[in-house]
């Protein structure tokens, strides 16, 4: 089969039941994601699917590189923060593979169109780790109009030139991703990979109609006294719009039957968002800080309509494309991310997939392994058996012992191979229990 176009749309702080497909509600004004829910349904679905962190830049690490994260100093920011601009240490050393980088050299043209937060040039940068473009911030959240980050510091670039554009920050990257889909469609002969990583819908709360909100809320982009589910709901339709140009742009080009395109979100929700039957959000390792969506489209290698209850995680999707494109791991760094090529194959193959956190924030660790859910928070040990209690609010840790001690092991086991979390590491917590009541 011919080297499909490879499109990775990332959102950010989305959570597990924000969009239709995945049970979320109607908005105000209708449908939240039409055009993703229509990509599930003529695609395939995952109800297991995680991201590599509960927190941004440590799983971007993850996705860049296919492998645990935590095998890297810049990842164990929590996440990195724009204090971080003039470091040399913290972001994603660029001798480093990547998956851009990988692909770069089978022959795949390059870009990244939007969020980058794994380090600030001239130290590091997309350029610098195998991709031929790139537009967007390179810090973690930026304002939607004036595209300045909690620093207060302009922060748009392309290339590794800040540039000022006008306009709406997640319309900005659906029409420079429609540019680059159609640009590429005129030499058919090399495929593309294009990374869509969106800043929606990360505060702050801002639609297209918010532009005068922006100066407002310029000396604190947290935006800790604004927004609202309403806000919120129209801030992922406009992502789900600007998806729906790309995809638009994909058939108009005669580019769609050829081309993966695979969604999902770097950790799961924030303060607005759904994460319906989970519990938790961005931050946390229960459930609904890193259960995310995970739908796959690809009309030449993907039969419609699949559900798949694989357990997989952001760099086993990484491995995938790195499989899917015919590209091969450098032997120097062996991949921890595993292919999921035979599921997107045949949905209702399913493979063991143990799966491993750790957090300097309150001190969590998880795994999952089969049905069950090792979890420890600010010092206690939890046992869940996921498909029975998926809200993890029935322990059973002290009536399954041997369960919990063997699982904690096996942690401890996997926990060893990986470098300790530095002592200077940082945690940036953008709002507290002073800010809002916490569950």
């Amino acid at each position: 089969m011919k080297q499909p176009n490879i499109i990775f749309i990332v959102a950010d702080d989305l959570g597990f039941a924000d969009l239709g497909c995945y049970g979320g509600r109607d908005a105000q004004f209708g449908k939240v994601s039409p055009v993703i829910d229509a990509l599930a349904a003529n695609g395939l679905k995952f109800t297991d699917g995680y991201s590599n962190s509960p927190v941004c830049s440590p799983t971007r690490f993850g996705l860049m590189t296919a492998r645990y994260q935590y095998r890297l100093r810049g990842a164990a920011e929590e996440p990195i923060n724009s204090k971080s601009r003039t470091s040399t240490t913290l972001g994603l050393p660029p001798a480093h593979p990547t998956l851009p980088s990988l692909l770069k050299g089978v022959g795949y043209r390059t870009a990244l169109i939007g969020k980058w937060h794994l380090g600030y040039p001239p130290a590091f940068g997309p350029l610098r780790s195998g991709y031929d473009e790139f537009f967007g911030p390179m810090a973690g959240g930026v304002d939607y109009f004036t595209h300045c980050a909690s620093s207060g510091a302009h922060d748009l670039w392309v290339g590794e030139e800040e540039q000022p554009h006008e306009g709406y920050l997640t319309d900005l990257i659906s029409k420079q991703s429609v540019d680059f889909v159609k640009r590429m469609s005129q030499d058919k002969s090399k495929p593309f990979f294009l990374s869509m990583h969106y800043t929606a819908p990360h505060w702050p709360w801002e639609t297209r109609d918010d532009h005068a909100l922006a100066q407002t809320i310029k000396d604190n982009i947290f935006h800790l006294q604004g927004g609202n589910i309403h806000t919120y709901h129209r801030m992922i339709h406009h992502m789900d719009e600007g998806i729906g140009w790309v995809v638009q742009a994909l058939k108009d080009t005669d580019q769609l039957e050829n081309t993966l395109i695979v969604f999902t979100s770097d950790n799961g929700g924030e303060r607005f968002s759904d994460n319906w039957p989970l519990v938790g959000g961005k931050m946390d390792l229960t459930e609904g800080g890193i259960r995310v969506p995970w739908v796959a489209h690809w009309p030449q290698g993907i039969a419609p309509g699949g559900i798949s209850e694989q357990h997989c995680m952001t760099m086993d999707w990484s491995a995938t494309m790195i499989e899917v494109a015919g590209a091969k791991p450098d032997a120097d760094y062996p991949l921890d991310g595993v292919s999921l090529l035979p599921v997107l194959k045949n949905p209702a193959q399913i493979f063991d997939r143990p799966m491993y956190w750790r957090m300097n924030h309150r001190g969590q660790r998880a795994m999952r392994v089969g049905d069950w859910k090792y979890l420890r928070v600010d010092g206690h040990d939890y046992l869940f058996n996921i498909p029975a209690d998926a809200r993890e609010r029935a322990n059973l840790g002290r009536h399954q012992p041997e369960k919990l001690d063997g699982l904690r092991a096996q942690w401890e086991a996997w926990n060893q191979t990986m470098p300790a979390i530095p002592a200077d590491a940082t945690i940036s917590l953008g709002f507290s229990a002073k800010d809002m009541p916490q569950r």
